[in-house]
């Protein structure tokens, strides 16, 4: 599909001349989308989009002309948010100028699409309407299996770099003995099951060397693969430790520098600065046999990779036990090499309009949100996108692998001049300056408790 020039024969004509001309009304679309076997939502041929698919369902249901049917600039089409390859999206949002005179448009559109995408309904805007550029913030969600908070896995490089740090830092460091206990079940669990070290360790280090196992390893090593998962899917986090992981979540919130949480941004780029809005993590909740969390995060704007090193940063510290105010020393100037979390659990939950919705209330006109579409947008989640995650992850086993790489990563990943993830969580220590902002954040909890107690105490002196 070409992205300019209108539709011609090669004599300069129009291709389809038999086609009347129909009015075309500037609106904001509101659809939703399973990423897997995409290349991401922006058209880019040959390859194949959602962008590319939407608009050729466009044309066939009537909603743009078929002799502007290779020309995206003629239709102004524009998207809210960019997805990446693969990436879900329950709501976005694209603005074009379209035909709308047929009431049966919708139905239409969606009747020409896979089911895997879908055109949840139009609102009419006015002509200078931007969907990417009026967009005040995006909701994001992401999904991970709560295993995936387990401490690292025993005598791994950085289980051994937890075990020092404990004893330096006895006071400050947190200890999952639950969780360790974890391991020393599975590999009892193992060696009950007759395989030994000696066997973990050739299965180790040829899957290290790419070398194919023989045919008793093979046996072993699905032996192995079995019995992890069987205790992977038995695994209940604490809500000991999703409070933890909800306070530290939090520190994200306001304006910071996020220059290390994305790809070539110094400390010194203005545009490193991002503001969060709310964080929440959901109860657990369990699909087949895993137990999972949801967490979605409310920002402004977010550059490339941030959310998911968001995740993983708050994933490590989580696991290896150090001071949960270490996300704040993230925000400094000095460089960290902080790891992406799978994109396997990643998906655009909405984008947010309330600057313009404001205008629109005050014109006395409907507000441009998603909230019509919430039922059936939450039953596509669970059908096509909520899915596709807890498959992948049940068959690739994603989070397991990516975890386990970082429990037993022994490079230094310094390769942009900054500090290795694994020496930045495990150093057990917080700079005096994130000591302050505590001791002033708990300062501030203490005179919001008084203020709060003071209150009611006279408010029960008025009405006794």
């Amino acid at each position: 599909m070409r992205t300019s020039g209108r539709a011609l024969t090669d004599e300069g004509k129009p291709m389809f001349p038999e086609e009347k001309r129909k009015p075309k009304r500037k609106v904001a679309c509101m659809i939703g989308y399973c990423g897997a076997g995409y290349h991401g939502m922006q058209i880019n041929p040959p390859n194949k989009t959602i962008e590319g698919d939407m608009f050729e369902a466009m044309v066939e249901a009537g909603a743009i002309s078929k002799n502007n049917s290779n020309d995206l600039k003629k239709s102004g089409f524009m998207r809210a948010a960019r997805t990446d390859k693969g990436v879900h999206a329950a709501g976005n949002m694209i603005s074009l100028k379209m035909i709308i005179e047929d009431a049966d448009i919708v139905d239409k559109i969606n009747e020409a699409l896979p089911e895997q995408i879908r055109f949840w309904g139009y609102q009419r805007v006015n002509k200078a309407f931007d969907c990417r550029k009026m967009c005040s913030s995006r909701v994001y969600e992401y999904l991970m299996p709560t295993y995936s908070f387990l401490p690292p896995r025993l005598n791994s490089p950085l289980y051994k770099r937890v075990k020092e740090m404990q004893k330096k830092h006895s006071e400050t460091i947190r200890v999952d003995e639950e969780g360790e206990k974890f391991w020393v079940d599975l590999n009892k669990k193992i060696g009950d099951a007759g395989i030994t070290q000696e066997q973990l360790d050739q299965i180790s280090e040829a899957g290290r060397e790419g070398i194919p196992l023989t045919i008793p390893l093979d046996i072993a090593s699905r032996k192995v693969k079995q019995l992890s998962l069987e205790a992977r899917q038995k695994f209940r986090v604490k809500q000991e430790t999703l409070e933890t992981l909800r306070k530290m979540l939090k520190f994200y919130l306001g304006s910071h520098n996020f220059h290390n949480f994305t790809n070539g941004k110094v400390f010194r780029d203005p545009s490193a600065k991002r503001f969060m809005k709310n964080i929440t993590v959901s109860d657990p909740f369990v699909i087949g046999q895993t137990e999972w969390i949801s967490i979605k995060i409310h920002g402004q704007s977010f550059m490339l990779h941030q959310i998911r090193k968001m995740i993983g940063l708050a994933s490590l510290i989580l696991r290896t036990g150090c001071p949960i105010e270490k996300v704040r020393e993230a925000f400094g100037p000095d460089k960290v090499n902080i790891p992406k979390a799978p994109a396997l659990g990643l998906l655009l939950e909405r984008p947010v309009y309330d600057g313009y919705n404001e205008k629109l209330k005050s014109y006395g006109h409907e507000p441009l949100t998603f909230d019509g579409y919430t039922e059936r947008m939450d039953t596509f989640k669970r059908k096509f996108i909520y899915s596709k995650i807890y498959e992948e992850e049940e068959k690739e086993h994603t989070f397991h692998g990516f975890f386990g790489f970082i429990d037993f990563f022994t490079g230094t990943e310094a390769t942009n001049n900054g500090l290795p993830i694994f020496d930045f969580i495990t150093s057990g220590e917080i700079k005096e300056e994130v000591v302050g902002e505590r001791r002033k954040d708990r300062n501030e909890e203490v005179e919001k408790a008084a203020a709060g107690a003071a209150a009611a105490a006279s408010e029960a002196s008025q009405t006794s």
